[in-house]
């Protein structure tokens, strides 16, 4: 007979019963074989790349497996080193500093760097990694400011300005975000930031996780393809998205990586990167510094183009689908489309049905009222798959339209654009 649940695991359950109430209970659940990708955040396909195996293979062979310790101890690596050195080249960086994960990296520095008497502004959409860094810093405010709106991160920057003393400011964006796929209007957001606080107490730090690979001259991210390399405080590259490996790593200057090797505690206490996962993360760089991934991220932005005009065109066709479907005002330039609707479990259940994988994404994720099917292309995808898969939006809302199990539709005269 199991033992009877504590007091605690009855509070766990009650909590974990909520959620399933409220549908927004998170499960783990496995990939079905054979389906169509349209989920994952691999989105130049390395994951499967041949050429990407072949050369990960043959540079394993002369390294070790584990790393055998911290960073501090006993798992630093001139494997590590030459790494970190060759990626900040690489995005015209000064220095860098490798990360278990982007979630480490960014915890870590917003906990640490931040001094007494800061101030933290922040898009109101970056990632739970900041947040969690925030919670934990010295710093004396957290604003945050409306997404991506110039004007309200204006009004928010003249606000400390105004305040007395001279703290620092730092200012945490994302270049592309994850649920709704757009990009940062970060040119300027930098010019805002250098003329209301100045060069000397603006900071800017950049999560670049889903533009590395995706944008910029072979991948290098929105900071680069900008030019905005010396007006960047800091940026965060991730290894597990388009590099289809793991880890992470800060970017700055040599006084910042010092830093954050004796104050960044996801860094200092806990075992580093293994070298299999420091060989893939060359290897991806590898396919990037040598052009090799170009072609991959062409065939992307193809893509992507073509299936924002075929949401296009099924809006304009297809009444249903315009009452149902809210898709992007403007074609993204990242892969990941945000489709919102009331209901997106049950769209993304009959996609799955038909053999392509998308996810539902609901509150607490995404706040009530945005709930949607997050689509993220891939360079392996095909204009076919593209077209199966707006074949499938149709005749879905087609379907609701006849059973009328839409209990609450989009008004029509709002387009059901963003």
């Amino acid at each position: 007979m199991p033992n009877p649940p504590t007091p605690l695991e009855q509070t766990l359950h009650t909590h974990l019963t909520s959620r399933l109430h409220h549908s927004t209970l998170r499960t783990l659940s496995l990939p079905l074989p054979h389906q169509i990708d349209f989920s994952s955040n691999d989105f130049l396909s390395l994951s499967t790349s041949h050429p990407l195996r072949a050369l990960f293979l043959s540079l394993l062979p002369h390294h070790p497996l584990g790393s055998g310790g911290s960073r501090l101890l006993d798992g630093n690596s001139a494997l590590a080193e030459s790494l970190e050195a060759s990626i900040a080249s690489f995005h015209g960086a000064d220095a860098g500093l490798l990360f278990n994960s982007g979630f480490d990296a960014n915890a870590g520095f917003f906990a640490a760097v931040p001094q007494k008497g800061d101030t933290v502004v922040y898009d109101e959409k970056v990632h739970a990694s900041v947040h969690d860094g925030m919670r934990l810093s010295r710093a004396a405010r957290r604003v945050a400011f409306r997404h991506n709106s110039i004007e309200a991160l204006r009004g928010v920057l003249e606000a400390e300005r105004d305040k007395a003393g001279r703290c620092n400011v730092f200012v945490a964006v994302e270049s592309v975000y994850s649920m709704d796929g757009d990009v940062a209007p970060l040119r300027e957001m930098v010019d805002v930031a250098e003329e209301v606080l100045g060069k000397e107490r603006a900071y800017v730090v950049v999560d670049e996780a889903h533009a590395t690979g995706v944008l910029g001259l072979r991948g290098r991210g929105l900071v680069s393809e900008l030019g905005l390399e010396g007006r960047v405080f800091a940026r965060l590259h991730t290894f597990g998205k388009a590099l289809a490996g793991n880890g992470a790593i800060l970017l700055g200057s040599h006084t910042l990586r010092h830093y954050l090797i004796n104050y960044a505690r996801p860094l200092i206490y806990t075992t580093f990167l293994s070298y299999p996962s420091l060989v893939l993360i060359q290897a991806s760089y590898e396919m990037l510094k040598s052009g090799q991934s170009e072609k991959l991220q062409a065939n992307l932005h193809d893509l992507i183009r073509t299936l924002y005009a075929k949401l296009e065109g099924l809006q304009k066709t297809s009444s249903h689908a315009c009452r149902l479907l809210k898709i992007p005002s403007v074609c993204p330039r990242s892969p990941i489309f945000a489709v919102q609707l009331t209901n997106p479990k049950a769209l993304a259940s009959s996609l799955q049905e038909q053999g392509m994988m998308v996810r539902a994404v609901v509150s607490p994720t995404v706040p009530i009222g945005t709930e949607r099917v997050r689509i993220c292309l891939h360079a392996g995808n095909t204009v076919a798959e593209i077209e199966k898969l707006v074949l499938a939006l149709k005749r879905w809302c087609e379907s609701q339209a006849e059973g009328n199990t839409e209990r609450q539709p989009l008004d029509p005269s709002k387009r059901a654009r963003l």
